[in-house]
């Protein structure tokens, strides 16, 4: 006993000495290294289907951090969470800041159909995730590397009691919502008043600068992000944000009076995808 506490003194004066962090876990160590100075980390769930193929929908979600404008020192604080083994090796592989996301058995590997029963246990499991980053402490800005599902959009969350008590709520009612996703649980909270009950400032993000496939900004030069909702599935995304990618390219490429003619490339693959 007496070695025992002893050890652990000594290992606990190195730590001082050498001013280390002793972190909880694997979560609160990353979220630390890839956190900003106000605790803000960029979130991005991925799995096998997500980084397959030649030119995979990852492939191009990292992509547009190098072709975005001011956009690339972003990556520094980008998480990628991986739902199974083979994603979150090529996360590391890609020497990026990964985090395996335990799934208690159930196999979150294969493309999950929108809808589809794995779809809908991938997405409750991202919102107990989520809630879990809340209660360490830490603000995120949270996107599927497509970038986002149907639906879902981006959304960006600060750390308060507030927040945290409504992730609980949200995910509270995960048994109580048969063929329902996590999103119409949330919008259904939100019409009860759930929102106002706890006083929480909410604002939709303007599809102006917020572009998706659902409804296009129509001014290129104030997008930040583009969607790929209103989509059923990967190859479908891949093929239209390629596209994207390319009209991004294009209107880089333009004159001032070419800008004023940009339009976006149709979303043929996806409107075909259903």
């Amino acid at each position: 006993m007496f070695l025992s506490v002893y050890v652990n003194v000594m290992y606990l004066n190195i730590f001082l000495q050498f001013n280390m962090t002793i972190y909880k876990d694997d979560l609160d160590q990353v979220l630390a290294e890839t956190s900003t100075k106000n605790k803000t980390v960029i979130i991005a769930i991925i799995n096998k289907a997500y980084v397959e193929g030649d030119k995979s929908m990852f492939d191009l979600f990292l992509d547009s951090f190098w072709l975005g404008d001011d956009s690339r020192a972003l990556r520094d604080h980008l998480l990628i969470v991986a739902v199974d083994q083979t994603s979150h090796d090529r996360c590391k592989f890609l020497q990026l800041h990964c985090y395996k996301l335990e799934t208690d058995g159930v196999d979150f590997e294969g493309e999950k159909l929108y809808m589809s029963d794995e779809f809908i246990k991938m997405m409750w499991r991202r919102t107990l995730f989520l809630g879990d980053v809340l209660k360490r402490g830490y603000n995120f800005i949270f996107t599927w590397s497509e970038a986002n599902n149907i639906n879902t959009g981006v959304y960006m969350i600060r750390s308060n009691n507030k927040t945290i008590a409504l992730f609980d709520e949200w995910y509270a009612r995960k048994d109580n919502s048969t063929g329902m996703k996590e999103q119409d649980v949330l919008e259904k909270m939100m019409h009860e008043g759930v929102f106002r009950g706890l006083r929480l400032g909410v604002k939709f993000l303007d599809t102006l600068y917020f572009s998706g496939f659902c409804q296009s900004s129509n001014d290129v030069r104030v997008v930040v992000t583009v969607h790929s909702n209103c989509c059923r599935s990967i190859s479908a995304k891949v093929a239209d944000l390629t596209a994207v990618i390319h009209d991004w390219k294009r209107f880089k490429r333009s004159s001032s009076n070419e800008t004023l003619m940009f339009e976006w490339s149709k979303h043929t693959a996806c409107e075909h995808s259903w």
